[in-house]
């Protein structure tokens, strides 16, 4: 580990698989830039929980579907006096459409929070990354099932997941970058439990896997200095059904 300060920058960092990712990024030392939209009551409990780690945390309000405000956050983030080592683009929305059901609204919505966010972030943390940081990217195993179900879901994750490999050519050999593809970690709002059960069951694995599964996947992708370019699947084998 540095000896000095890191920062990393979660998006979506209030809930869920965000909030799993920067307490553990907390764990290891690293000072935390927590960034939420709406969850604000979260974002405060989450930082509480990271403040007790003993490493410093930055609440960071923005709403990802607005470069703008965009922009405004990494204004802030310019005034943290601590180096950004990494990103995690964290944030995003699952909504069960297919193509023909999808308003133009939806659409829209799909794809300037999981597709335009993390390339707008990511070419902004860039601008202000040292020598060997690294940006991560949560996608989704089901871009190689094409559910038809979640069909612009998926268009905007297999987009992020070409994003990944872009930015890994156009970053290096000062940034990395690489990806995360969770499956069957935590079901989406409003999934039924039974549905899920039966997904589980079909995978190889047999079961369900933990946030902390994604957490260390994020963790080994940060500290292995030789990956680059890579989508690390997290997701029981689901895949290979």
């Amino acid at each position: 580990m540095e000896d000095q300060p890191r920062l990393a920058i979660v998006t979506g960092a209030a809930v869920r698989l965000g909030r799993a990712i920067a307490t553990g990024l907390a764990r290891d030392g690293y000072a935390i830039g927590l960034h939420y939209y709406r969850s604000s009551f979260q974002a405060e409990e989450t930082a509480e929980e990271i403040r007790s780690l003993g490493v410093p945390v930055f609440l960071l309000p923005a709403n990802l579907e607005d470069p703008g405000q965009i922009q405004q956050m990494f204004l802030e983030i310019d005034k943290i006096p601590i180096p950004l080592r990494v990103l995690v683009n964290s944030a995003g929305i699952m909504l069960h459409r297919n193509l023909t059901e999808c308003s133009l609204e939806n659409w829209d919505h799909l794809m300037q929070l999981n597709l335009r966010a993390p390339w707008l972030c990511g070419i902004e943390a860039a601008k202000r990354m040292t020598d060997g940081s690294c940006i991560i990217n949560i996608t989704d195993t089901g871009v190689e099932k094409n559910w038809t179900g979640y069909g612009p879901y998926l268009v905007s994750k297999s987009g992020l997941d070409t994003l990944t490999k872009l930015m890994a050519k156009e970053f290096a050999p000062r940034i990395r970058v690489n990806a995360v593809a969770p499956g069957f970690i935590l079901p989406p709002p409003g999934f039924e439990q039974e549905r899920w059960d039966q997904l589980v069951q079909k995978s190889p694995a047999g079961r369900s896997g933990s946030e902390n599964d994604v957490v260390e996947a994020v963790q080994f992708l940060v500290q292995n200095t030789f990956v680059t370019g890579e989508t690390l699947v997290v997701d029981g084998g689901y895949r290979l059904v």
